[in-house]
């Protein structure tokens, strides 16, 4: 089918291209948010497709120019989707290219992808497996000739609070007391039977579900983005991640591995520090961690950083 042309491109008024006739204020950054584009993700070896909610930008630097052409950043972006997959170097060279389409305008470029990362995970004890979702931010911002890229993962996983855990144990102890207070020497069937009614194991601990947002710098020689590697750094020092596919035995080893790993939000935090801290690839991070408390109507936080000279900020 052929397009209609009403008016030769070349004749119509390009008003973005005009000059200003007096120098006006300069802008950090112009373009667009909300670009919905699907593409090709590689993490480590594979390569995942995506629907991506995208930000793009130059900044305009030119105190004579009307403007900038949002349409090379959109046209840029979309032939990079189409040619190859998402990587750490692909994006270096995406910010050089939406650079280079505005070399007369701008001097700084800046893009974001937003979009859910999918990992099979098998059952903690069963054969069943399931889907886990992880929200994923990629960023690359060249700025004063310097490329910074940026990754971060939203993981969720399960706190058990030590404090409950003892009180719990505390009113179990009384109410031994209570039951076989005077009995003399007792059976061991007679405990064990105890142990498995509701009357013996009268109070439980509290745990709540849980979330730890990482935001890490990569190193400048990574290639590729290593989004499941840093969820699995994440979720292996933690130990309690949450699941997706849950029979019963899947259900009571969850449950002893929230009584074998107790932890504040400040024992989360130090977990975490430490194993990001070991992990040359992050040049720095940024965390926040969320127990969204069941006692409480309030949540328990925890911000931390690597604490670099002049990197991130512990704000939270």
């Amino acid at each position: 089918m052929t397009k209609p042309t009403l008016v030769s491109s070349q004749n119509m008024p390009d008003v973005a291209r005009r000059s200003m006739n007096e120098a006006q204020a300069t802008l950090d950054w112009v373009g667009m948010s909300h670009v919905h584009q699907p593409l090709l993700v590689k993490d480590g070896e594979t390569s995942k497709a995506v629907q991506a909610k995208v930000q793009v930008y130059v900044n305009l630097a030119d105190p004579l120019a009307k403007g900038i052409h949002m349409s090379r950043l959109y046209l840029i972006l979309d032939e990079h989707a189409e040619t190859r997959p998402l990587t750490a170097a692909g994006l270096k060279l995406l910010l050089g290219s939406i650079l280079e389409s505005h070399h007369d305008l701008s001097t700084n470029a800046f893009v974001q992808f937003e979009f859910d990362h999918f990992i099979r995970r098998g059952a903690l004890i069963s054969d069943n497996e399931g889907w886990s979702s992880y929200p994923v931010m990629v960023k690359g911002t060249l700025v004063e000739g310097k490329v910074v890229l940026e990754l971060s993962v939203e993981v969720q996983y399960s706190s058990t609070c030590p404090c409950s855990a003892a009180l719990a144990r505390q009113l179990i102890q009384k109410q031994f007391e209570t039951d076989f207070e005077g009995r003399g020497d007792l059976k061991f069937s007679d405990v064990k039977a105890w142990l498995g009614t509701e009357e013996g194991i009268m109070a439980t601990p509290h745990s709540q579900r849980s979330t730890a947002k990482i935001l890490v710098q990569l190193a400048n020689d990574l290639d590729e983005f290593p989004l499941t590697d840093l969820i699995d750094q994440v979720e292996g020092v933690l130990k309690t991640p949450v699941q997706s596919a849950v029979k019963r035995e899947d259900e009571q080893e969850f449950a002893r591995l929230n009584g074998a790993n107790l932890m504040f939000v400040e024992d989360a935090g130090r977990k975490l520090k430490s194993i990001l801290c070991s992990d040359e690839r992050w040049r720095d991070f940024w965390v926040r961690i969320e127990h969204h408390e069941s006692l409480h109507a309030h949540d328990a936080v925890g911000v931390f950083t690597k604490g670099e000279d002049k990197g991130y900020l512990p704000i939270p």
